[in-house]
């Protein structure tokens, strides 16, 4: 009924009834109607003369169809007066949006992101930079007592200054302290056992953990610099052995132990003495071959 009576009685300036339609339907207003036409019929849409404005736009209208030519913005308005602005709905990095104004307000040279203009209002720090956990500035160097740490964010590489804590104890990201490590870690990054650096006493490291034994067909074994025994693991033969990879205790299915050697079931049975010397001579007697073709020989070649 409306856009009936406006088409048939108000000769003027075109109104916008169906933005979303293909058949757009356009009737006419007086200018003093304008205004009142789009806040009338769509309450959501800001529109200028021509019809609806980018979806950034704020409730002032625009100059046309695209994000920067907005009169005002719904969310944040990125650039200036004289290079131009353009409306945008989040700030880009090295920018923050300030809410007030509304505006992209450049954050500190070295940040990357930021909550402020401060240089102590640094979230993340551009190339060649680290981020002080503690002062939120970004620095080219950490201080005395910090250390560089490099851990995965979400989708980018964020270098940082963290505390040096005392052995035994690790920096939380979470609380901002050192906490101490897990049990069974003598230094770590974090927390739990998987965050080892270096194993407590009486645990050894096994698949980039600290444990207090071996799983089964490993054992442990000591390593010229460690203060603590790596589990390695034994002969494939072997189910368990002690003091090297070697020296079977216990053999798996379808292996006999013969003198911490794991062989095959079969008939072991003395070969030529002319192979045997061979084997004895050349040091063969590890290779399973040669260990069933003449156990005699190995046993004696120790």
């Amino acid at each position: 009924m409306l856009a009936r009576w406006l088409s048939e009685t108000q000769p003027g300036i075109q109104c916008l009834l169906s933005p979303f339609s293909a058949l757009v339907s356009r009737v006419t207003l007086p200018p003093p109607l304008l205004l009142l036409c789009p806040t009338e019929l769509f309450p959501q849409m800001s529109f200028s003369s021509d019809g609806p404005c980018h979806p950034e736009c704020g409730n002032k209208g625009c100059d046309g169809p695209t994000a920067d030519q907005c009169l005002n913005c719904i969310h944040y308005s990125l650039g200036s007066v004289k290079a131009g602005r353009v409306c945008v709905s989040s700030c880009p990095s090295g920018y923050f949006g300030e809410n007030a104004s509304r505006r992209c307000r450049r954050c500190q040279k070295a940040c990357e992101t930021c909550t402020g203009r401060g240089r102590n209002q640094c979230t993340s720090c551009q190339r060649g930079f680290y981020h002080h956990q503690e002062t939120n500035a970004c620095v080219v160097f950490c201080p005395a007592g910090f250390y560089a740490d490099e851990s995965k964010d979400v989708n980018r590489l964020q270098i940082g200054c963290l505390p040096e804590c005392q052995p035994g104890m690790h920096f939380s990201k979470e609380t901002r302290k050192c906490e101490r490590c897990h049990a069974s870690c003598q230094t770590c990054v974090g927390p739990g056992k998987e965050a080892c650096i270096q194993c407590a006493k009486d645990f050894h490291l096994h698949e980039w953990r600290c444990v207090p034994a071996c799983s089964q067909g490993f054992y442990p074994e000591a390593v010229p610099g460690l203060p603590y025994k790596v589990c390695t693991r034994c002969d494939d033969s072997c189910s368990a052995c002690e003091g090297s990879r070697d020296n079977c205790v216990k053999c798996k299915e379808g292996f006999n132990l013969r003198i911490g050697s794991c062989i095959t079931n079969v008939t072991c049975m003395d070969a030529f003495k002319t192979l045997c010397e061979i084997v004895k001579s050349k040091k063969l007697c590890e290779m399973k071959l040669f260990v069933q073709l003449c156990c005699q020989t190995c046993r004696m070649a120790g």
